[in-house]
């Protein structure tokens, strides 16, 4: 085998591999928000040139504000979907990048930049009136059969722009993991269970599915092709000073009480 051959063999086991192709845009560093840190800018710039995207950064990492920089660079109108907790607070997040994020209970006054709600008030939205869609604590789609769920992946399936953004996936959680890729449109759950999964019935855990030996790196790298999974800045190359947590210490109070149960 000559080296022409043997490098025509090597293209063709490349085109071969299943990867999510990029689908957004490419943008330099220099336009997203200095605010950031050099971090959340290398996964904003990531996420835009995806177009459709996950990132399942830690807690404390600035997912608010990392969000809010992809839905300004798409120059679409975006609705952020958020708990209702959550949902003013990245309006509060907003003010501080200097980006204007609008509050909204139904679909009557919209604004053309990014809007926000809660998830309760989905049914007060038309997508078609969206450019981009973003799932704030994403890990909402973890359940299978849930009406939530399936509502989100119908509805906003034909949406150019997508980003998931939530500090608790599960690695090793095959149903977080396939419903957030069926709703980024990068695979659809059976077809995900069929390349990577076989149907075992001695585990007891994750419905019977085992990853396939020979699918291991494939699968790892068909995740990193849609979805960023970050504990520290280190993770990343960055330096982690200031994302370390101190040891847990926990402190024990004993009340006393009458109550007999």
């Amino acid at each position: 085998m000559n080296a022409s051959t043997i490098d025509t063999y090597h293209a063709f086991l490349q085109h071969k591999r299943i990867i999510a192709s990029p689908a957004g845009i490419d943008i330099t560093l220099s336009d997203i928000h200095p605010r950031l840190f050099p971090f959340q800018k290398m996964l904003v710039q990531w996420a835009l040139r995806k177009g459709r995207a996950a990132l399942f950064a830690d807690t404390g990492l600035g997912k608010s504000g990392m969000q809010l920089e992809f839905a300004r660079l798409t120059g679409q109108r975006t609705l952020i979907l958020a708990p209702l907790s959550v949902a003013r607070q990245t309006v509060s997040e907003a003010r501080k990048l200097g980006i204007e994020a609008h509050y909204t209970r139904s679909g009557k006054d919209l604004v053309d930049g990014i809007n926000i709600t809660n998830y309760e008030l989905l049914s007060h939205f038309t997508p078609a009136d969206f450019g981009a869609v973003i799932l704030d604590e994403s890990s909402i789609l973890k359940s299978l059969d849930g009406e939530l769920r399936n509502r989100l992946i119908s509805l906003f399936a034909s949406i150019p722009y997508r980003l998931c953004c939530t500090a608790t996936p599960a690695p090793n959680d095959i149903i977080e993991i396939a419903n957030h890729a069926e709703f980024l449109g990068v695979m659809r759950r059976a077809d995900l269970l069929a390349l990577f999964f076989t149907h075992d019935s001695d585990v007891s855990a994750h419905g019977g599915w085992r990853l396939k030996k020979h699918a291991e790196e494939p699968f790892y790298r068909w995740m990193a092709s849609w979805s960023m999974s970050v504990k520290t800045p280190a993770d990343l190359g960055y330096a982690q000073q200031g994302y370390i947590l101190p040891p847990l210490s926990v402190t024990p109070l004993f009340v006393e009480t009458t109550y007999l149960p």
